[in-house]
């Protein structure tokens, strides 16, 4: 399936935090077109249902390194908004390095799936050392991104995270109908993003999606399992 297009669906609205001579990505969007939010459900390319989780691994200069993320049992309601709480623990060489705690909501209207904030834990020794890149949408200027747009469409542009002088990672969708091959399987029909952010010009990062299953590659990690688990969280 190849869509081709220069933007992203009705939610998308103009452009604030573009730089001169790059290309401008997408930080307004009209939420309340959504007619509600969902803590539960499915994007094309984004699972958020409570048990379902994705291991991914590789080697990064020598470090092997292990990223678990689990959709939780656990919600939390953020500007008025129910999210489901999404976790990522990642371990370099057997050691834990980051936890961070993600708040996704679906958009009723368009199936976008809607980034409100993370808390993040940088770890050393079993030892909180950090909680850099923490933020939480209407706290500090902080507004909700998209994390996965409702419809794929190559060439969009888009902040997932809109958070001044804290985080602002933004993302384009650079190539659509890859094959990616993983431990777990080899993906058909998967797209492919760009991610960079103004605060670090230097920081790129690729990552690849599949149609049921979500991020199947981040840089040189892979998954290497998915599967929806049993859980004792409870919501909030």
């Amino acid at each position: 399936m190849l869509v081709v297009a220069i933007a992203l669906p009705t939610l998308l609205a103009k452009s604030e935090f573009s730089l001169a001579q790059e290309p401008k990505y997408t930080n307004t969007f009209r939420f309340e077109q959504c007619r509600g939010f969902s803590s539960t459900g499915r994007n094309p390319f984004f699972v958020l249902e409570p048990g379902f989780q994705q291991v991914l691994a590789g080697k990064d200069e020598g470090v092997d390194v292990r990223l678990t993320i689990t959709v939780l049992h656990q919600t939390k309601k953020i500007n008025g908004v129910t999210t489901r709480i999404v976790e990522e623990v990642e371990t370099k060489n057997g050691k834990l390095f980051e936890i961070a705690r993600n708040y996704f909501a679906i958009c009723n209207r368009d199936n976008s799936v809607v980034y409100f904030g993370e808390d993040v834990s940088f770890y050393n020794n079993g030892v909180v050392v950090s909680n850099q890149g923490s933020w939480l949408a209407g706290i500090k200027n902080a507004r909700p991104g998209i994390i996965m747009p409702g419809t794929v469409l190559l060439g969009a542009r888009y902040f997932q995270e809109i958070a001044p002088g804290v985080a602002l990672d933004r993302a384009e969708i650079v190539s659509i109908n890859e094959v990616v091959y993983t431990p777990a399987r080899i993906f058909q029909n998967s797209f492919k993003t760009e991610e960079t952010t103004p605060l670090d010009p230097s920081v790129k990062e690729f990552k690849w999606y599949a149609p049921g299953i979500g991020l199947i590659r981040d840089g040189v990690l892979k998954l290497v399992q998915s599967s929806p688990i049993k859980s004792e969280d409870n919501e909030d």
